[in-house]
């Protein structure tokens, strides 16, 4: 006779069994393998432990599978670690930066809001994501150049591109988790009242203090937004958030990410706020139920629980790794000093402690990033460009180039070379020190022979 698993034990009990199970599962068979000399070096990768995979068969055993506690819990710790009063989890990273740029589109926020037409400030080398809500809506992206070694935002062409009347915000990413200058940009935005959007997708963790500010990235911004994609530095597979410390912002993107609500009650909640049908909305007949009032054309972004589960798990991991973030770029860097003719090396942002996503070189006149890339992947070891490189250079820009949907102020010198001669390595806290090795020998082989 078969034996019943669960024979003298209560619901809570049982649950704890299962947990307890799957936990003892990740450790046999999902133990992250020692690195051996000829293994594939990956630019990143999910770095987790028994303790998450506890969670997800936690949170699926209650079977709600959408957004719940678990997502709750997450939203308020998540923005205790940041530093910021209002988080909302969504979908994915991309999703994310879709509500922060659509928050700023509300006819909430009256003449402050961004509309068709008006100008938003950003950078040719980054990733499509933080810019193509502002392309679908029908504001003007205005990209400027980034400056070398820190790869991030010309703040000296900020003035050449403001447009009084028509600038109305700018959005841009810390590149490979360096902070661009946030205390310059801050005291642009402060002083023509734009609005400032962080994408703090790579750069989670990193910190700020310079010209009395002091923080964490995300929490400079109006509204910021962060990723959870496996390569990221937490991951829930996938997953994002939005943040902000304003409240009508939160307002904004909570109805926007819920299907574009009014209501503010949780999914299975009802009436929370006591007056469900005594309303008068638009042109609704009085009373119409709140739970289906739309102040926004909006979207269904939710996370599920399940994913927030294994995010909380990652959150008591973040810390720590930062520091191997930290550590990873820094061995790295002194591995590779003897390079500086070779390659131009990454350099912090002034103020700043970055969280690195990855380990930029930039090739020098002479050296091929073709060869040098072919070479490294040839020898196991995964290569990644800095994601666009030139974006308006990308077949995505075909119907827009030369029509007027976006501009360029001043010139794209070093877009230009970073698209020809960049790339990055990996630094994620699962690399080990015989990976990051590896990587160092392989690039003073490729030098010696080029």
């Amino acid at each position: 006779m078969e034996k019943d698993l669960f024979e003298g034990l209560d619901e809570k009990e049982a649950r704890a069994l299962l947990t307890s199970l799957a936990g003892d599962y990740c450790d046999k068979y999902h133990k992250k393998k020692e690195y051996e000399k000829g293994d594939r070096i990956p630019y990143g990768g999910r770095v987790y432990d028994r303790r998450e995979m506890e969670n997800l068969v936690d949170s699926s055993l209650e079977f709600w599978l959408t957004a719940g506690h678990y997502v709750r819990e997450f939203e308020e710790r998540f923005g205790k670690w940041l530093g910021v009063r209002y988080v909302s989890l969504v979908n994915s990273g991309s999703s994310a930066n879709l509500l922060a740029f659509m928050a700023l589109t509300s006819p909430l926020l009256k003449e402050r809001a961004v509309k068709p037409g008006d100008e938003v400030i950003t950078v040719a080398c980054g990733f499509p994501t933080t810019v193509s809500p502002i392309l679908q809506y029908g504001a003007v992206p205005v990209f400027l150049d980034v400056k070398i070694p820190q790869y991030n935002i010309d703040v000296s062409a900020l003035e050449e591109a403001y447009v009084p009347g028509k600038t109305k915000a700018v959005m841009i990413a810390h590149t490979l988790g360096n902070p661009f200058d946030i205390k310059a940009v801050k005291e642009f935005c402060d002083r023509y009242g734009l609005w400032l959007v962080e994408d703090n997708c790579d750069a989670l963790g990193s910190e700020y203090e310079l010209g009395g500010l002091k923080g964490k990235t995300g929490s400079f911004g109006h509204i910021a937004s962060s990723s959870f994609y496996p390569p990221h530095h937490m991951t829930m597979g996938e997953g994002g958030a939005v943040y902000t410390n304003d409240a009508l912002l939160h307002r904004i993107v909570r109805s926007l990410r819920d299907w574009g609500r009014d209501c503010v009650c949780e999914p299975g909640e009802d009436g929370r706020c006591g007056h469900r049908y005594d309303g008068q909305y638009g042109q609704l007949p009085k009373g119409y139920d709140h739970k289906y009032v739309y102040s926004h054309l909006g979207y269904n972004l939710k996370l599920t629980d399940m994913q927030a589960a294994v995010g909380l798990a990652q959150l008591d991991k973040i810390d720590d790794f930062t520091k191997r973030r930290r550590e990873n770029h820094a061995y790295l860097y002194s591995a590779l000093e003897d390079l500086q003719d070779r390659f131009v090396l990454p350099e912090a942002a002034e103020g700043s402690s970055p969280s690195w996503f990855g380990f930029m070189l930039l090739c020098r006149e002479g050296v091929s990033r073709e060869q040098c890339v072919r070479f490294l992947e040839g020898e196991g070891i995964q290569t990644r460009m800095l994601f666009s490189g030139n974006l308006i250079k990308h077949p995505c820009f075909d119907e827009y180039r030369g029509k007027g949907g976006y501009r360029v102020a001043g010139e794209l010198a070093d877009t230009e070379k970073i698209m020809n001669g960049g790339f990055w390595l990996g630094v994620y806290p699962g690399m080990q020190k015989g990976m990051l090795d590896t990587m160092a020998e392989a690039l003073h082989r490729f030098s010696e022979k080029n």
